[in-house]
């Protein structure tokens, strides 16, 4: 019996410094989550006027014939992948993979983010790039490059389409992964934003053309940077909505351990009342 009280005693212990450990990475994650909500909020303009730019382009010329916008055969995806640097967020890095890895047709992968570079490399996947595996120290200058990358590779012909996985932010509570297309570019003007392009006095210099595929990288860029926001404010929320499952279930268990251990030591208390009065009746 007191073995057994020995070892409640040692797992009370464990469970409560796991959850201290619970408790410290839950408010951390709190702690970051309000800087990351407000990327994400400054980080949508900037992608919202890049596109209305080229739709207004797009708009007041309707004999388009850049390269980013004309649809291939053939399917060749480069996949763009953003995950997250660490585990212990629930099914965010999960969830995630498993759409990437149900894109179809994909011949070559830009993964962003520790486990998203571990997934691809343990599966022998052909990687374009592995230098930007830590998505947290990505910074604006970070997306520009790899936006180039990304742009130089569709215009060689490398590639027919380029794919964007990543996981958008809701709220707190909710957090959707997502896969988007990049390239070709699909921009579809409305009769109402045709009419206004006629009516507006906008000149492009040299051309409207050249305007437009000028803006493409910037684009990208603008994309893969407001989805980076998006990846690293929905591993938070998710990192803390796990650390307080977690938190609660370890003061449960520990709960349940103090009744275990109350009962183990009521019944060696009346044991050896019962040996004591066995003993003084002999």
């Amino acid at each position: 019996m007191a073995g057994s009280m020995k070892n409640i005693k040692l797992r009370i212990k464990s469970v409560q410094s796991t959850m201290q450990i619970t408790k410290a990475m839950e408010l951390v994650a709190s702690s970051k989550m309000r800087r990351a909500k407000e990327r994400v909020e400054q980080s949508r303009p900037y992608f919202h006027v890049l596109h209305d730019s080229l739709v207004q382009i797009c708009a007041a010329h309707q004999d388009m014939r850049s390269p980013y916008l004309k649809k291939r055969e053939g399917g060749r995806t480069l996949l763009v992948v953003i995950a997250g640097d660490r585990g212990l967020a629930g099914g965010y890095n999960s969830n995630l993979l498993k759409l990437a890895d149900a894109q179809p047709e994909v011949v070559c992968v830009l993964p962003i983010g520790k486990r998203a570079v571990e997934h691809y490399q343990r599966r022998g996947a052909n990687l374009l790039s592995q230098e930007y595996a830590q998505a947290a120290d990505m910074s604006v200058g970070d997306c520009f490059e790899l936006s180039r990358l990304v742009a130089a590779s569709f215009l060689k012909g490398d590639y027919d389409a380029v794919k964007l996985c990543y996981t958008q932010f809701t709220s707190m509570m909710t957090q959707t992964a997502q896969a988007i297309s990049i390239l070709p570019v699909d921009i579809q003007p409305t009769d109402e934003q045709k009419n206004a392009a006629r009516r507006s006095i906008m000149l492009y210099e040299p051309s409207g053309e050249e305007v437009f595929d000028s803006i493409i990288p910037e684009y990208i860029a603008g994309m893969v940077y407001g989805a980076l926001c998006e990846s690293i404010a929905s591993e938070l929320a998710a990192r803390r909505t796990a650390m307080d499952a977690a938190t609660k279930n370890a003061g449960e268990m520990i709960e349940h351990l103090n009744l275990y251990y109350n009962r183990a030591r009521q019944a060696a208390i009346t044991q050896e009342i019962t040996e004591i009065v066995a003993g003084a009746e002999h």
